[in-house]
Parts: structure tokens; sequence; C-alpha cells
């Protein structure tokens, strides 16, 4: 399987590239080589030159020295410069789109969907822009002013992860490009060039406006290394990193420890309650979209079903039939529904998360095979698996990042609930049912404890407007929509006293 390649000039990469950039690509030729690997059929796509403490360092530099000039832009002339972000990467869509597929191994339309979630978010914060509200507060005190205000932050941090390789970044530069910080991206060593593809697309609009180089920057380099960096960092003030629950808690730990803030958006382990008054069509399109998009490998992925016992039967012929006919293979051609998971690694994990369910009872109702023919040429190729399980397995409780749906059945409403919510994470939660009371119940305080939760649609698929992110393990972080510009600004509350006297709050008297 002969890849086209040729795409890739038209996005400013090359054989080989270097690893860091504050709108300049830097580098030192004797750092370690990094080699983007496409899950499609283990081609070596292009290497890069990783980032080392020399580049971590001289990136800082420019991106405080930027910061001095971006803080003072009008936050209106910031989103016209985003405005300008979003044109160009209209422009990029197609061939950005089919990078993400290439490098992280995504179906085509995912892709260049994930390009189009960056155009939104270029668009949700150019509205933004003009709408930093503060607020007016009535003083207790004659002839003084209150009110609230909202400042720059400064150094933003960004850690994204390799199943949304461009997404996430945009949730937060953008957003923070407004809000008039200047921002590090460190991406996922598994999928470097998308970060670099970005950074071009960006350099191109600050390099016409005239912009200084420093505002948007990105770095390339081990976590143990570049990353750490980052994370000790005290000109750094905010992190947001996207991860593992793992990795979260290292990353709450270090940036805790110098008292710095964290926007973290980790693991989930999603669940669709499915009622017996459910429309079972409508489910199903849900269910095989949240469960097998992107092989599993979304935060919001569906990892588990909780089925009525009256409709339990039913409805898993009905998934075993449609799972059937998921056509799995090259995630760039026409038709394809699955395509590969991202490494040797995942697919092994998938491997051993299967073995530890049998081991506790479980049983594989379907799938679960790495596809090793012909076709697929190429190990990282897995089919969609649907178990059943028990709740309480350990297995279960744990988030694996692969196409694993759990069936489990239900009698009550309230046995639902518990079992929904009797997981460590807590980011999106779904359920199906025309029984309004039902509905509510999942809304209200006794329901769902995640910090998304749906009705009659699936766990995947989250709109921009809303503020993304969840409670519990999942990290409590929010990401984009909503008034999630205020984790990247700094709030200051202002008295004004345009009167004569001077007196004190609570009426305290003081050396009278």
């Amino acid at each position: 399987m002969q890849l086209d390649l040729s795409f890739l000039k038209d996005l400013g990469i090359q054989k080989k590239n270097y690893g860091a950039s504050y709108g300049k690509w830097i580098g030192t030729d004797s750092n370690p080589v990094l080699k983007s690997i496409t899950p499609i059929n283990g081609e070596v796509i292009a290497e890069i030159i990783q980032a080392g403490p020399k580049e971590y360092e001289e990136v800082v530099h420019h991106a405080e020295k930027a910061f001095l000039y971006w803080r003072n832009i009008p936050a209106p002339k910031r989103g016209e410069v985003v405005r300008l972000i979003g044109l160009e990467l209209r422009k990029y869509k197609d061939i950005l789109g089919r990078l993400v597929t290439l490098e992280m191994g995504k179906i085509l339309p995912e892709g260049k969907g994930e390009v189009q979630e960056m155009i939104d978010i270029a668009d949700f914060s150019v509205g933004l822009s003009r709408q930093l509200y503060g607020l007016t507060i009535h003083s207790e005190r004659p002839k003084h002013r209150m009110y609230e205000q909202w400042h720059p932050l400064g150094l933003i941090g960004i850690i994204t992860a390799f199943n949304f390789p461009v997404a996430v970044w945009s949730w937060n530069a953008l957003l923070a490009a407004v809000c008039g910080d200047v921002m590090i991206w460190k991406p996922s060593s598994q999928t470097p060039l998308c970060a670099i593809a970005v950074q071009n697309i960006v350099d191109r609009v600050v390099q016409e406006q005239g912009l200084p180089r420093g505002i948007f920057n990105t770095i390339i380099g081990p976590g143990s290394n570049v990353g750490q960096k980052m994370l000790d960092d005290q000109r750094v003030p905010l992190i947001s990193f996207t991860g593992s629950i793992p990795m979260g808690r290292r990353v709450a730990e270090h940036v805790g420890k110098r008292l710095g803030r964290t926007i973290l958006e980790l693991g989930g382990n999603n669940a669709i309650i499915i009622s017996d008054s459910a429309d079972l069509n409508l489910v199903l399109r849900a269910v095989l979209f949240g469960a097998v998009g992107t092989a599993g490998q979304r935060c919001t992925t569906t990892r588990r079903l909780i089925i009525h016992h009256s409709i339990y039967d039913k409805f898993i012929k009905q998934l075993v039939k449609a799972y059937q006919q998921i056509s799995i293979g090259n995630p760039l051609e026409e038709g394809t529904v699955m395509g590969p998971l991202v490494d040797q690694a995942a697919v092994e994990t998938m491997q051993l998360a299967l073995a530890q369910l049998k081991k506790e009872g479980g049983k594989i109702v379907y799938g679960g095979e790495v596809l090793k023919d012909k076709k697929y040429q190429y190990g990282y190729y897995v089919s969609p698996c649907i178990a059943e399980a028990e709740n309480h397995f350990s297995i279960v409780q744990t988030e694996t990042f692969a196409p694993i749906l759990y069936v489990i059945k239900y009698q009550t409403k309230e046995e639902a609930l518990s079992l929904h919510n009797n997981v460590p994470q807590g980011l999106s939660s779904a359920i199906f049912t025309q029984n309004l009371k039902e509905a509510e119940y999942f809304l209200g305080p006794e329901g769902s404890d995640c910090g998304i939760a749906n009705v009659n649609i699936g766990t995947s698929g989250a709109e921009i407007g809303g503020a993304f992110g969840g409670e519990k393990e999942t990290g409590g972080g929010r990401e984009s929509g909503s008034d999630s510009w205020k984790a990247y600004m700094r709030r200051q509350t202002n008295t004004i006293n345009w009167g004569d006297e001077l007196p004190l709050a609570q009426g305290i008297k003081f050396g009278d």
C-alpha cells in the first residue's frame, strides 16, 4: 500500500524538520530525531529533530517578549487576528485533515471534521473577543464604585494528546489568544507533523499582520525533557493538559507545587443508559459512532452500555449485526468506517484488557481480534469488540483507549444511575428514553455525575459552544465554550473612591 505524501510540501513539511518554533523554526542538529510513523501501513512520513532545553529557553524568551506587546492590543483587534487564522485554516482544511488521518489514523471525514472544529472555534473566539465582560458591583460606601475586570494571564502551556492532534490546540490557543495570552504548544510525540503544519499556517497570518514572533509557539520533544521543564516553569502560569489520568496526576502535582494553574481534561468511562422506552434505531446509530468512531480512541468514546433487561437480548442482536457490517481498513479510503489504532502499544493494551475481562468472568460477544490478513498489511488494525461484563470489574472501572464496549443489564432507573456513576471518571454520559421523568431524573442532582449529560444523543461529538470537560478523575477542567475563557485570564476587583472622605468597609472606625 503506497501512500501519496506529495501534499505535505503544501503544509511546509520536509523530509526532516526542526521541532521548535517561535515563528521561526530552530533546532540543534545533534539532538535526537523523532520519526513520525503512519499507523495506516507503518511507513515513516517524516523526521523531526526534537527540541531540547536550549530550544525551550529560546522559545520562552521570545514568547515572554511577545506577551509584553500582545497584552496591550485591544481584544477585538486580537479577535481579528484569530478571524484571519480561521480563514487560513479554511484554505487548508482538506489537506490538514488528510494529514490528521495520515498521522493519527482516524478516517478522513473525521480528520476533516477536526479541522472544521478548529474553524468553528476561531469563529467562536472572534465573537468572544468583544464579550470579555466584567461586573459592576454596588459599594456599601458612599461615593465609591466597585467593578471587576479581566486581564491577560501570560504564557500558557498547552499539552495535547494524539487522538485530536489539532482541534484541542485550537480550543485552548484561539481562546487564549483573544484573551491576550501567548502560548507554547507541546503536541504528542505520536502526531508531531500535525503541530508543525498548524504552526506554519498560523505563522503566515502573524507575519502578514506584521505581528512579533512568539505569540504562537511550538516545542516538540520528550515529555521527560521539555515537557517537564514546562510543568516546573514559573514563567508559565497555566498548563492546559489533555491526556491520561495517570499523566494528569503528574501534571497536577508538579504545577501545584509551584502554585500554578491547571486545566485538566483527562480520561472518560462514558456510558449510555438505554431505557425500555428508547428509540432503538436512534440508539444504534449513536452507539456505533460513539463506540467505533476514531477506533475507540476518544475521551468521549462510549465504553459502557447500561441496558434495560427487557430489551437487552433484542438490542444486543441488533448491535452485533451492525458491528458485522463495519468496514475496517485504510482510513484514507472512502467508505471506511474504522481505521487502525495509533500504534502497537495500543493494540497490546486492548488485548491485555480483553484477557483481564475474561479472567474476571466477562465474555466477548463479538470482535476483539487483531486483524492480520493481507488486506490490512500492518498490525494496528483490530475488530471492534462487544463484551458482557459487570460494572464492578476492575477492567470496566479502567479506561482502555480502544474500541471495547461493555454491555450491562439493569432493572430500575435507580440501579441504572448507580451503575452509571459508580466509576472513577466523569466526562460524558447519555440516556435514551421517551420518558420525561427518566430524562429529568438523569439530568437532575441525583442523576449523571458527569460534566456532559445528554438525552437521546450519544456521548461523543460535543459542540463547541458548551464548556467541555468533566468531573472526578476526569480532572474538573473546562476547555472552550461558555465562560471557559475565564481560566485563561486573571480577575481583578477594583474600587474607586470619588468622594472626599475615606470610609472603611464594614463600618470600621480607625484612629478617631
